[in-house]
């Protein structure tokens, strides 16, 4: 069998994309590595054996039954409010004609390079002035819209051909019922994409909890893993343990909409 240009050509990508994953999955094979070692190795040192006990272990030190309470509880519930705003803002900058529309988008998207830890102490100040301080009102509304995610449906609602909203208003169709009947319904990669972006961004948001709460009923995730470390030493097999069960539900998360994340963030840049 000759080694043709194209086929030489295929081996090498082939031997890149390896060379990629390896680079990319070996950090992720030293945790898990690490996790199974006995308490109190430290890093990079020969181990006998390897064990689960620090996964029980971690697992009842940082309280994560708690833990996995409150984030999912955050993170599902910042996702739906974002969806929701996202959708009614992308869809009005995509299709509604008004006057101003242009100026909206790009204050939309000038909020995309303004940093939230700017924004800390005016937030907090509303907090406060609202009680929702160490409640979680604190760690739901301060991020319930996002420019990126009504960009991202803005974009989305671009490729959907306009035929067939105006076939739906042909047939009676209210705006609302073209929008929740026949735009999000064909917009499903998008809301995928962003359901994503945003679940995978609360579970892993420290600065919120760590900012806006101090009561322990309310620890987060990230919280648990922060009290694993200390100030000059940690338990390496421990922490390590602990970050592989933080970071499971967000790795099955993406694995079961990848598909559909791919598709939505391959369509987001077709037309502006």
């Amino acid at each position: 069998m000759s080694l043709t240009p194209e086929r030489l050509w295929r081996i090498f990508n082939s031997l890149l994309l390896l060379v990629g994953a390896l680079v990319v999955l070996w950090p992720l094979g030293v945790v898990l590595f690490t996790s199974l070692q006995p308490a109190g190795t430290a890093m990079g040192t020969e181990v006998s054996g390897l064990t689960l006990q620090n996964y029980r272990e971690a697992w009842l030190q940082g309280n994560f039954p708690l833990a996995f309470a409150n984030s999912s509880l955050v993170a599902l519930s910042v996702t739906a409010l974002q969806i929701v705003t996202s959708a009614l803002a992308g869809y009005a900058l995509a299709r509604l004609k008004f006057r101003g529309r242009q100026t909206v988008l790009l204050i939309v998207l000038a909020t995309l390079i303004i940093p939230f830890q700017l924004l800390v102490i005016p937030i907090f100040m509303v907090l406060k002035w609202g009680h929702l301080i160490n409640t979680y009102g604190a760690l739901i509304l301060p991020t319930a819209a996002n420019g990126y995610g009504i960009f991202l449906m803005r974009q989305y609602f671009l490729t959907i051909p306009v035929e067939l909203e105006e076939a739906a208003a042909l047939d009676g169709a209210s705006r609302w019922q073209i929008l929740w009947e026949v735009m999000l319904p064909l917009a499903r990669p998008a809301l995928v994409t962003l359901f994503l972006f945003t679940f995978i961004g609360e579970w892993n948001d420290l600065f919120k909890p760590l900012i806006f709460t101090t009561r322990p009923e309310l620890q987060t995730v990230q919280l648990a893993l922060a009290s694993f470390q200390e100030q000059f030493t940690s338990n390496w097999p421990l922490l390590m343990a602990a970050v592989v069960i933080a970071t499971v539900p967000v790795v099955l998360l993406f694995l079961i909409g990848q598909r559909q994340f791919i598709r939505g963030i391959a369509a987001t840049g077709v037309k502006s």
